[in-house]
């Protein structure tokens, strides 16, 4: 769904003057025009049209989740509705260049025709498929091999594969790694990004499988890479999160700021892993999904299981951040 002129539909709770148009003549000179509605341009054209909005659906019945604002939902079990809002934009029940088939097993999405459209700009169609996304052992940096001059292209190209991830989580790792070099990427980057779309010619029809009957309980697996990043010594954070057997959250992202140790690493992975739980449990209620066991975090690391479980051992990790500790 969209809003045509959603900003000027938005009501000013202060006085905004603004000055007058191009080719309005007045007899008098210094004059402005005050303005009684919203305004594209205004700062807070935005602000106010999102305030109008959530007036008019809080007074329709919906609940505007605490955690996550541009959620609302009314109505329960199969009378169920949720709004996802975005500035003029609101999903209710759609899935965007997705693809979905519901069986007697569970639903099946994937994103097929989308990956087909990307391999057809790309103008590999009929390339040789690849076995996997990235080869093993590959390490990318801003000085790797001839700078590309048609940077446009390999921006473009990153973009469409981001949007990807939603349904191929194994993608996840590779296009974070090649999507760091948007600003300058090189021939080697260039070349890491045909791998991706040689491995997708391979399956383009790969999805994610939901089942049904599954117990309601999250089930979540942390890891990090150390100091993977050649360049900066920053390790990735790895977690997936499984709701019963299907996968509904996943991330491999670069730590900001630098692990002096594996375990370190592996704990700041974990306080990472632990914060998209506690809003994923919050927001399962706003969705009147009952979880019906606590969630169960694993990981591989003895160390960093051993200060998330054991408080003492924080006197002895002060050099780590205090919002690791959350765990």
């Amino acid at each position: 769904m969209d809003i045509n002129s959603a900003f000027l539909h938005g009501d000013l709770n202060e006085e905004v003057y603004m000055l007058l148009p191009p080719g309005f003549h007045s007899p008098k000179s210094n004059q402005v025009c005050k303005l009684m509605r919203s305004l594209y341009g205004l700062k807070q054209a935005s602000r106010q049209w999102n305030a109008k909005l959530t007036v008019a659906l809080l007074h329709d019945g919906f609940k505007q989740s605490r955690l996550d604002p541009s959620l609302f939902t009314r109505g329960t079990e199969a009378n169920f509705i949720a709004l996802l809002v975005y500035v003029d934009d609101i999903i209710m029940a759609s899935f965007l260049r997705i693809e979905a088939k519901a069986s007697d097993e569970g639903l099946n999405i994937c994103q097929r025709k989308y990956a087909i459209d990307i391999l057809e700009e790309a103008r590999f169609l009929g390339c040789k498929p690849a076995s996997t996304p990235m080869t093993h052992g590959l390490k990318l940096s801003h000085n790797d091999d001839i700078h590309i001059d048609d940077v446009s292209s390999y921006r473009r190209l990153i973009g469409r594969l981001l949007y990807l991830t939603a349904t191929r989580p194994n993608l996840t790792y590779v296009i974070q790694q090649i999507s760091q070099f948007i600003d300058a990427p090189t021939d080697k980057h260039f070349s890491t990004a045909h791998r991706v779309l040689r491995y997708i010619k391979s399956s383009p029809g790969q999805g994610l499988f939901y089942p049904k009957n599954s117990d309601m309980q999250l089930k979540v697996f942390s890891d990090s890479d150390w100091a993977a990043c050649s360049e900066m010594q920053k390790s990735i954070t790895g977690y997936c999160i499984f709701l019963g057997h299907a996968l509904i959250s996943w991330r491999s992202k670069k730590q900001p700021t630098v692990s002096r140790s594996s375990y370190e690493a592996e704990y700041r992975a974990l306080a990472a892993t632990v914060c998209e739980v506690q809003w994923l449990t919050y927001l399962l209620q706003d969705l009147q999904v009952k979880v019906t066991k606590p969630t169960t975090v694993f990981c591989d690391n003895k160390s960093a299981v051993a200060i998330a479980e054991n408080h003492v051992f924080h006197e002895r990790t002060k050099h780590i951040n205090i919002d690791c500790h959350i765990v």
